[in-house]
């Protein structure tokens, strides 16, 4: 038991534990440091010329940032994580839903940060050796899923290593590689643009992050105060995610990749480009596991830290599997998450006294909040191909704040 107090996955961080804007700060950011985002930048500078990749930055960034914004406000307010939320929505057994979500989608975006890291070493490094790759998704496996074991403590460490690196180091070797090539910065993105529009270009920035960014309490959960909680997760989401656009970006014009890894590789810095693209795995994907150990640890009873390494032998044995086979259907349960998210914060601002009483004794199950989650998400993934439909995203948002509203008022 008091193995599980240390990480407060059954009741709300005490003051004594909270954290103030810069360690939040570094925390958030480096959450953000995401490598499949930097496909989304490689997608975005195919389909956008500068100006409306800049647009789509904004607008995405803007409703993003509202989002997590608000999800940090009340993880920091309430002290809780998101599976202790999810009970008062959508009730004892029926946060089960939301936790297997976000647990499933996390734990395979783990596997598939492995892989992203072990495939283009091994390949860089020793010609594809198959042995090599395996070894070093082992590797990393472990080195991440040992953070994630030890909490908020180990999370903060990381960050605070790996954010400035990857954020100087990989800016720097960004504004090289726009000095070496031909034309600016701006001409290449003319000649890449496409068809894309900056709605469908904002819902790519939605969708890059609004899978981690609905786990936002886990960690807001420790700040000092509400704002800080809010702030944080605000600013560190748009700099972070903007600047992972931008490396992929910059890939994808100047050597026809999509990671910083490519770039820095080609500029002959090949020890750094690993250092970093390490780092920049690690951050997003010990923050990963360790929601989907709270996320297990709520629906098996289990302790987070015991389901925080069962995750992480998962993720790791089929790391691999994953990233050749699952980051479609990964990015298809993306589309399930928003709804948690308004759902959450519905519920919270609806009942917000619920949630400072520990003894409170929610409904078995939230029918309301259920149905919201699956026909938002069915709306979702329905108008995910259509841009006359709209932002996805918010699409299955404002269904589901219907749904849940609705169904609330029938189940009191």
């Amino acid at each position: 038991m008091a193995q599980q107090d240390k990480d407060y996955q059954n009741s709300a961080v005490p003051q004594s534990e909270r954290r103030g804007y810069l360690t939040m700060f570094m925390i958030m950011l480096g959450f953000t440091f995401f490598s499949a985002s930097m496909w989304t930048g490689q997608v975005l500078s195919n389909g956008l010329d500068f100006g409306g990749f800049i647009g789509a930055l904004l607008l995405g960034g803007l409703i993003l940032g509202c989002y997590t914004g608000v999800l940090g406000y009340i993880g920091a307010e309430s002290g809780l994580s998101l599976d202790l939320l999810a009970r008062r929505s959508f009730g004892e057994k029926g946060s089960y839903l939301p936790s297997a979500l976000i647990a499933f989608t996390q734990c395979g975006w783990f596997g598939v940060g492995l892989a992203m890291f072990a495939i283009p070493v091994a390949k860089a490094w020793f010609g594809d050796d198959q042995m090599v790759m395996y070894g070093l998704v082992f590797l990393a496996g472990i080195c991440m899923t040992a953070s994630a074991y030890y909490g908020i403590k180990s999370l903060t460490i990381i960050s605070y290593v790996a954010v400035p690196c990857v954020a100087i180091l990989g800016t720097a070797a960004m504004i090289m590689a726009a000095q070496q090539g031909n034309g600016t910065f701006i001409e290449n993105f003319a000649r890449q643009s496409g068809a894309m529009s900056i709605i469908g270009g904002a819902g790519l920035v939605i969708g890059s992050f609004v899978s981690g960014g609905t786990a936002t309490p886990n960690f807001t959960r420790y700040a000092k105060g509400k704002w800080v909680g809010f702030w944080t997760t605000v600013v560190a989401f748009f700099i972070g995610n903007s600047l992972m656009f931008f490396f992929g970006a910059v890939a994808n014009i100047y050597v026809g990749g999509n990671d910083i890894f490519d770039v820095m590789k080609n500029l002959g810095m090949f020890w750094t480009a690993i250092l970093v693209l390490g780092l920049n795995i690690w951050t997003t994907n010990d923050n990963a596991i360790y929601t989907t150990g709270l996320g297990l640890a709520n629906i098996t009873g289990f302790s987070k830290r015991s389901m925080v390494l069962f995750s992480g032998i998962l993720g790791t044995v089929t790391a691999v599997w994953l990233y050749w086979n699952f980051c479609g259907y990964l990015s298809t349960l993306n589309a399930t998450l928003p709804p948690i998210g308004i759902i959450l914060a519905l519920g919270y601002f609806t009942n917000r006294e619920a949630y400072k009483d520990e003894s409170y004794k929610p409904v078995f199950i939230n029918y309301g909040a259920v149905l919201g989650v699956i026909i938002g998400a069915v709306v979702g993934n329905l108008t995910s191909n259509d841009v006359l439909s709209g932002i996805p995203s918010i699409n299955a948002m404002v269904t589901a704040a219907v749904v849940y509203l609705i169904g609330s008022k029938f189940q009191k």
